[in-house]
């Protein structure tokens, strides 16, 4: 059974992005988004909500020049190599191959997805991992803190939803970014 993973660029107070909506903050070096492409090679399937795509779509196109870093060339070519369900009520065609559209989230239809796959599945997006996490569906978290405090804005973790974790390893980077890999205790 596939495994559902949620990962997220927050900063030290628990937040991925300020009250403007700004995370330009959370920007990952090349350390810090070389590990990333490692965590992110194994995933098949990707979910995202609305918000989250629009960022992420960018990776459809871009990433691919000669004046790209090779971390950045690697992580397009990941993005665009998974299969891609976006939550939204709005978006009426995607912006990327392998890529569907979902009205809502159906927590059994999650489930099921984690059933059927060979290989693990990520969810991105604050909002709709919140959903994941309160329906019990989130088996991992990564969790990357970033050396800032910004005081306000879109929590990494939703309120309300309390989950037992194990902190399963931890990986210190030279810009201060924290890495923290939980496991959720069932």
């Amino acid at each position: 059974m596939a495994k559902l993973i949620y990962s997220a660029l927050a900063s030290l107070d628990g937040y991925v992005a300020d009250k403007s909506g700004n995370f330009d903050w959370a920007a990952p070096d090349e350390e810090v988004h070389a590990f990333v492409n490692d965590l992110e090679r194994p995933i098949g399937t990707s979910l995202n909500g609305r918000r989250m795509y629009d960022i992420m779509v960018y990776w459809e196109t871009e990433g691919t020049g000669d004046d790209d870093s090779a971390v950045s060339r690697d992580f397009a070519q990941i993005w665009r190599a998974a299969e891609k369900i976006v939550y939204s009520r709005t978006l009426q065609t995607p912006s990327s191959a392998r890529t569907r559209i979902e009205r809502d989230f159906d927590p059994a239809a999650i489930k099921q997805l984690k059933e059927s796959s060979t290989r693990d599945i990520s969810i991105g997006g604050a909002e709709l991992a919140g959903q994941a996490l309160a329906a019990g569906l989130v088996d991992e978290c990564h969790l990357f803190l970033n050396p800032i405090v910004i005081g306000g804005g879109t929590r990494a973790l939703p309120d309300d939803v309390a989950v037992q974790l194990e902190l399963l390893d931890e990986h210190r980077f030279r810009s201060g970014v924290v890495h923290l890999h939980y496991g959720v205790r069932v």
